[in-house]
């Protein structure tokens, strides 16, 4: 008794909003008790800003959306759903989640930041499944409150950096996969910044391959969820970010996923750039060229009709 009470105080807690974003609406995505995958523990959550003032938040086991929503006089009908990266261990909830909500928001774009459940044996069962139940859950729940958010439900898009690309590629190629799946799930696009695209040996960061597989991790799970491998005629149209000198996540990794698209003649737009690294988000300081890629997302926005000219 002990711990649903804790899990239901702990649903109350997340269902308020932070008060430095009194104006945004937090949402559960699932009803009180009925966490798929879940599994009771001590787990807490802790949220941290470090020295780089970057968030990070772990120990995730009740996942939310956080909405951004535009003033209907100024909404473009768009949306994005944004997955913070941290190697499926932290999420970065700032530099790579609120920070872009905002960015969005200033050209017209409704936003969302997803905090998904990090995977964890200690929390869930079957971990590899719960990052993906969650995000397609998230989708759903946006496409059916489009109404009320003056939302178009064909201009609703999925962005993730790092290992939140690696799920919001996964989302692209896995929402009619699975007992979760549904059409309302798909992304109408996607948005993948220095994502991890591939769990193969020649392509994988370690770290995200391992925490979100587990102790599951076999070679079958390992093709399932290299998502080079899934794409299909259904995947939707791709916009990619890398630098050449990512030493965490191999460039390689948005290249393959790039041809893959091009295979099936999905449209798709890359910019590689000699330098950056990894992790940067919008704080190019110092990387050269790379201070250009948010310029270039915009006008791939544009060319779609998502930002108003």
């Amino acid at each position: 008794m002990k711990k649903l009470t804790g899990l239901l105080v702990a649903l109350a807690l997340y269902a308020t909003p932070d008060k430095s974003m009194a104006q945004n609406e937090v949402i559960n995505l699932w009803p009180e008790g009925k966490i798929p995958n879940f599994k009771a523990n001590s787990v807490e959550e802790k949220s941290v800003t470090d020295t780089s003032n970057i968030l990070r938040i772990s120990g995730v086991s009740i996942p939310t959306l956080t909405a951004f929503i535009v003033p209907k006089e100024k909404s473009t009908g768009a949306a994005v759903m944004i997955c913070p990266g941290g190697g499926y261990g932290i999420l970065a909830a700032s530099h790579e989640g609120s920070d872009f909500a905002k960015w969005f928001n200033d050209r017209g774009i409704s936003a969302f930041v997803l905090k998904y459940r990090l995977p964890s044996e200690k929390t869930m069962t079957h971990q590899h499944e719960v990052p993906l139940m969650d995000a397609m859950q998230a989708m759903k729940l946006i496409r059916q409150s489009a109404g009320k958010w003056n939302i178009d439900v064909n201009k609703i898009g999925v962005m993730g950096f790092s290992a939140g690309g690696h799920l919001a590629a996964t989302l692209s190629t896995h929402f009619n996969k699975g007992e979760k799946a549904s059409p309302d799930g798909k992304p109408n696009f996607s948005i993948l910044i220095y994502p991890v695209i591939s769990l193969t040996p020649e392509l994988a960061h370690g770290g995200s391959r391992d925490n979100l597989l587990g102790a599951e991790k076999s070679d079958e799970l390992i093709k399932y969820y290299s998502n080079e491998l899934q794409v299909s005629a259904e995947t939707p149209p791709a916009f990619l970010v890398h630098a050449m000198d990512d030493t965490g996540v191999p460039p390689e990794n948005s290249i393959a996923y790039y041809l893959a698209l091009k295979k099936q003649k999905i449209p798709a737009e890359m910019h590689l750039y000699p330098k950056g690294g990894h992790g940067y988000g919008m704080r190019t300081e110092g990387k050269g060229s790379l201070a250009n890629w948010p310029a270039a997302m915009e006008g791939w926005l544009k060319s779609l009709g998502y930002v108003k000219n």
